[in-house]
C-alpha cells in the first residue's frame, strides 16, 4: 500500500479501503426510502470538465454562465491547482437543482452525484506511467441506502448509474492531476497564467474555443483547418484538445507542433506584458502612499 499514492481531497486525512470493480457492495436509492434527497441537502460535489459540457448541454446555457451561476472555486492542492465545485444555497449546503421529486438535472447529473456512495480513487503506483483507478465507500449517518438488500459490484453500479461515458471522457484530465501530483518538486509550483489556462480548459470550453480560434494563437501553433473547424461546434473536441494542450505545457509533451520561433516571440511579448504591470503596481503603491503620507500631514 505505501507503493501507491491515491488522488486524495487536498489536506484529507483519510485513507480509505481500497476497492476495485468486483468488490461487492450492498445499496439502493429511490423515491420513497426515509433519506431521500438528504445527501442533496448536504452537498459537496467536486465538477469535472465532462460534468460541465453535460450540464451546458442540459441547461442551454454557456459553460461561462454556468461557471458564475453555479459554481465556486477551490484549490485541489497546496500550490493553488484550480478547481470547481457545485454552488449551494447561501445558508445552507443544499444543492441547487433539489427539487421535491429528486434532481432537475437527474438526466445530466454530475458524475460525484452518479458514483454515490462509492468514491473514485485515481491513483498512479509509483515507477508506473499507467493509472488506476480504485473506489471507496462512502457511509454517512443520514444514508439508509446501505441498508437495502440489494447486493452487486461497483461495476455494476457504475453501469447502473451512466458514469462510464464520464469516467472515460475525463480520463486524460485525471492523468493529468496525477501526474502533477506524483512529480511534486520535480515540476515546481507552474505560474499563474497556467493556472489560468488549465481552468479555462478544464471548465470554460466556450473562452477556450475563442482563445484557440484566435490570430494569436494561431500564429503560435500549427493545426490544419479540419480541427479548427471541429472546435466550432464539437464540445468534446475541444475539451479532449485542451487537454492535450495542458499536457504540453505543464510537462513539455510537445504533440502539438509550433511555429519556428512562435513560442520565444509569445515569451518575449509575455516578459513585456509582465514588466508593464510591474511599474503599474509600484506607481499604484506610490501613489497610495503619497495619498497616506498626505493624510498624516
Amino acid at each position: 500500500m505505501s507503493e501507491e499514492k491515491f488522488d486524495l481531497p487536498f489536506q484529507s486525512p483519510v485513507v480509505p479501503e481500497l476497492l476495485n470493480n468486483d468488490s461487492k457492495i450492498s445499496f439502493r436509492c429511490y423515491p420513497g426510502i426515509s433519506c431521500f434527497n438528504a445527501c442533496c441537502k448536504q452537498a459537496d460535489i467536486t465538477l469535472t470538465p465532462y460534468d460541465i459540457l453535460r450540464m451546458k448541454k442540459h441547461l442551454g446555457m454557456s459553460t461561462t454562465d454556468i461557471l458564475a451561476k453555479h459554481t465556486v472555486p477551490y484549490q485541489m492542492d497546496a500550490q493553488g491547482m484550480p478547481g470547481i465545485k457545485l454552488r449551494t444555497q447561501d445558508d445552507t449546503p443544499q444543492c441547487l437543482f433539489m427539487v421535491d421529486e429528486g434532481c432537475g438535472i437527474y438526466e445530466s447529473r454530475p458524475s460525484a452525484c452518479r458514483y454515490y456512495p462509492v468514491g473514485l480513487l485515481p491513483l498512479r503506483r509509483t515507477g508506473v506511467n499507467q493509472d488506476e483507478h480504485h473506489y471507496c465507500i462512502v457511509q454517512e449517518d443520514h444514508c439508509k441506502g446501505h441498508d437495502e438488500d440489494n447486493k452487486l459490484t461497483i461495476d455494476q453500479y457504475r453501469k447502473e448509474q451512466g458514469v462510464e461515458e464520464y469516467d472515460e471522457m475525463n480520463r486524460e484530465w485525471y492523468q493529468i492531476i496525477l501526474k502533477k501530483r506524483s512529480a511534486g518538486p520535480a515540476v515546481g509550483k507552474p505560474p499563474e497564467m497556467t493556472f489560468q489556462l488549465f481552468f479555462m480548459a478544464s471548465y470554460d470550453t466556450d473562452r477556450f474555443r475563442r482563445f484557440v480560434t484566435s490570430d494569436s494563437f494561431k500564429n503560435t501553433y500549427t493545426l490544419d483547418e479540419a480541427t479548427y473547424k471541429s472546435f466550432e461546434d464539437d464540445d468534446v473536441a475541444l475539451m479532449k484538445f485542451g487537454f492535450q494542450l495542458m499536457k504540453q505545457v505543464f510537462f513539455g509533451e510537445m504533440t502539438i507542433p509550433t511555429k519556428e520561433g512562435a513560442v520565444e516571440e509569445r515569451i518575449e511579448k509575455r516578459k513585456e506584458v509582465i514588466e508593464l504591470r510591474r511599474k503599474a503596481e509600484i506607481e499604484q503603491w506610490k501613489k497610495k502612499n503619497d495619498n497616506y503620507e498626505n493624510m498624516e500631514k
